[in-house]
C-alpha cells in the first residue's frame, strides 16, 4: 500500500529518509541539507515566489520516492528563460502563472530527477508520480509542470511520459587526464596559453595570494563573509538576483561544510583579510562553481578565483567535471565548451501543448547549431579535443 503526501516543508521529512534517496546521486543539490537550508534561510519561500510543495510517496512509514517541487508565480531564479512561453500563453488568453517547477532553487546545475529508493519498480513509481503531478496541476489550476537542468538519463524516461525536452547549454570543463595545470594549458593555441599565463601573473603582481580551503580547513568566520562577496557581485552586475539570504551561507556550517570549497584571495601584507573569493561545492568527481565576489577590483582576479585556481585544484584532486555556474562570456575562452542540458515541459492547455510539440524540434535544432558554432571557435590547438557532450 502506497501513500501520497504533498509536503510544504522539507524539514517535515526525516533527513535520513530523504538522503537515503538523494545521496547516491551525482548531484549534491538534491540532498536534504541543501534544500532545507534554502527553505529555513527564507530564500525559497512563498513570499519570494517559491512555494515549496514536495511530492512524497510512502510505504507505511518508509519514504520510497520524492520530488522537490515548487509552485512559482514568476520565473526569476530559474536560469531557463521561458518568457516566450509566458508570452504565448497570454496571447492565447491563458494565465501562465502559477506553474509547478522541479529544480533546486537558484541552481543551474544538471542532475534533477525523481528520487526513488533502490529496489523499487522505478517505471511504476515514476508512472504514479507523473499521474499525481497531473492531478495536482488540475486541482490547483496550474499551467503545467516544468523540470529544469534534468539528469540526462531521466530525460529519456520523462519523454516517454509525454514531456517535451527543450535543449539549452552550459559551459562545462572536463579533465582529460591532465597531470598538472601545464597539461591543461597544452590544449590551447599559443595565443591563449600566453593570455592565461599573463592573467595569472597579473594577480601575483598585484600582491595577491590565492588559497584553497575545503571542509574542515575552512575557518567558520568565512561563511558570513561569503554572503558579503555574493551580495557585492549581485549589486554590481546582476540587479534583482540576490536570491539567497545571509542566513543561507551562515547555515552551511557545520553540516554542509564537507561539500564546500573556497578559493580565497588575500593581500600578501594582510594574510588575515580576504578581499575576494569564489564559492564552490564538490561531490565525488564533480566540482560546481556557484558564486564569487571581491571588495576591490584587481586585473584578472575573477579568472583566477573562478576558473584557474579551481581547475588547478580539480586536476590535483582527481575531479573529472567542473561546472563553473551561470554565464558564458568568459568561460568559452578558458576551456569550458558549450555542453547540452535539457529542461522538460508539459502544459495543461491543449493548444499550448500542441504548439510546444509542433515547434520544439525546430527550437532545439537552432540551439544545437549555436552550440556547434560556439565550440568551433574555441581557442584550442588543431589537435582534436574530444568532449563527452
Amino acid at each position: 500500500m502506497l501513500t501520497i503526501n504533498w509536503i510544504d516543508k522539507i524539514g517535515e521529512i526525516p533527513q535520513s529518509e530523504w538522503d537515503a534517496l538523494a545521496k547516491p546521486l551525482k548531484t549534491p543539490f538534491l540532498e536534504w541539507e541543501w534544500l532545507n537550508n534554502i527553505e529555513t534561510s527564507r530564500s525559497a519561500i512563498p513570499r519570494t515566489g517559491w512555494q515549496p510543495c514536495h511530492l512524497t510517496l510512502w510505504r507505511g512509514k518508509q519514504l520510497i520516492a520524492a520530488a522537490p517541487l515548487y509552485i512559482k508565480v514568476h520565473s526569476y531564479g530559474e536560469f531557463v528563460f521561458d518568457n516566450q512561453w509566458a508570452d504565448l500563453s497570454y496571447r492565447l488568453g491563458l494565465e501562465y502563472y502559477p506553474k509547478l517547477l522541479g529544480m533546486t532553487p537558484f541552481t543551474p546545475a544538471e542532475g534533477y530527477r525523481f528520487l526513488i529508493a533502490p529496489g523499487e519498480d522505478e517505471r511504476e513509481i515514476t508512472k504514479i508520480m507523473v499521474a499525481e503531478i497531473d492531478h495536482f496541476c488540475d486541482r490547483n489550476k496550474l499551467s503545467g509542470c516544468n523540470f529544469l537542468f534534468v539528469d540526462p538519463q531521466w530525460r529519456n524516461t520523462m519523454e516517454n511520459h509525454g514531456y517535451s525536452a527543450w535543449l539549452h547549454h552550459s559551459y562545462i570543463w572536463q579533465n582529460h587526464d591532465f597531470g598538472n595545470f601545464d597539461d591543461y594549458l597544452g590544449m590551447f593555441n599559443s595565443n591563449q596559453r600566453k593570455n592565461i599565463r599573463k592573467e595569472r601573473k597579473a594577480v601575483a603582481k598585484a600582491g595577491l595570494e590565492m588559497k584553497v580551503f575545503t571542509g574542515e580547513e575552512i575557518n567558520p568566520s568565512l561563511y558570513p563573509l561569503i554572503y558579503r562577496f555574493y551580495s557585492s557581485t549581485c549589486d554590481k552586475f546582476y540587479w534583482g538576483s540576490k536570491y539567497l539570504t545571509r542566513r543561507f551561507f551562515e547555515q552551511l556550517y557545520p553540516n554542509y561544510s564537507h561539500r564546500v570549497l573556497l578559493a580565497v584571495a588575500y593581500p600578501e601584507n594582510k594574510p588575515q583579510h580576504p578581499i575576494g573569493l569564489s564559492f564552490c561545492l564538490r561531490k565525488g568527481d564533480n566540482l560546481y562553481g556557484r558564486y564569487w565576489g571581491c571588495f576591490e577590483e584587481y586585473n584578472s582576479l575573477h579568472f583566477e578565483a573562478c576558473y584557474y585556481k579551481p581547475i588547478e585544484w580539480a586536476i590535483n584532486n582527481g575531479v573529472k567535471i567542473f561546472d563553473p555556474g551561470a554565464g558564458g562570456r568568459h568561460k568559452k575562452r578558458r576551456g569550458f565548451p558549450a555542453t547540452p542540458n535539457y529542461s522538460l515541459h508539459r502544459f495543461r492547455d491543449r493548444r499550448m501543448s500542441q504548439i510546444l510539440k509542433n515547434y520544439i524540434n525546430q527550437i532545439n535544432d537552432m540551439e544545437q547549431e549555436e552550440i556547434e558554432a560556439i565550440n568551433n571557435e574555441l581557442p584550442f590547438t588543431k589537435k582534436e579535443i574530444k568532449f563527452n557532450l
